[in-house]
């Protein structure tokens, strides 16, 4: 059973239970200038495709890291649009441009997140106060709440949190994950009293 939110013209998410993966997987969609990104995305049902085309043209899909490639690839055939990539997924996902810090795509900057999963990115969008897309580095779901990714998951997780003090400099409103429910207020100061706790 897959959930389709439309936040309001600028975002939406949408999510599932992967009993394979035994987690809940979350993909968003942030519009921007008329242009729509995808962000990790997972399969859609037709109605919640028509819902999600309704918000304006898919231009991109970005996978925030090397672990999720997900539904990529029908996303970029059915809308003939690039992949952009983390380098990892090369074979898995051919033809995507290579993420890399730093590397603008549109007005999205990239974020190289060290010590979280592999090949870890952030994205980030300046405009409505600024938003923040995590891969498995943050997480906001029951148990846990919002936290940083357990230390199990972590290539090192010290590395990690210290990669999570670069966000601070961005000032950002809201967090979509990959795994869990976005924040829509007040993100960055949550995010910089979960890495001051």
């Amino acid at each position: 059973m897959t959930e389709f939110v439309c936040i309001s013209a600028n975002y939406a998410f949408w999510h599932t239970y992967d009993r394979k993966l035994k987690a809940e997987l979350f993909s968003t969609a942030l519009v921007a200038g008329n242009e729509l990104t995808v962000i990790d995305p997972i399969a859609l049902p037709p109605p919640h495709q028509k819902e999600l085309e309704s918000l304006g043209p898919v231009v991109r899909i970005v996978i925030t890291n090397a672990n999720h490639a997900r539904d990529a690839v029908a996303f970029a055939q059915s809308y003939s649009a690039p992949i952009f990539a983390p380098p990892e997924l090369r074979v898995e996902v051919p033809l995507s441009h290579n993420l890399h810090d730093d590397l603008a795509i549109g007005a999205l900057r990239v974020v190289r997140i060290e010590g979280a999963a592999d090949s870890e990115f952030a994205l980030y969008h300046p405009d409505n106060a600024g938003t923040l897309i995590v891969g498995d580095t943050l997480i906001n779901f029951d148990p846990h709440g919002f936290n940083l990714l357990p230390r199990k998951y972590c290539t090192n997780q010290k590395q990690m949190i210290r990669s999570l003090r670069r966000l601070l400099d961005l000032d950002f409103a809201r967090i979509f994950f990959a795994h869990g429910n976005p924040i829509m207020v007040r993100a960055r100061e949550r995010l910089e009293s979960l890495l001051n706790s």
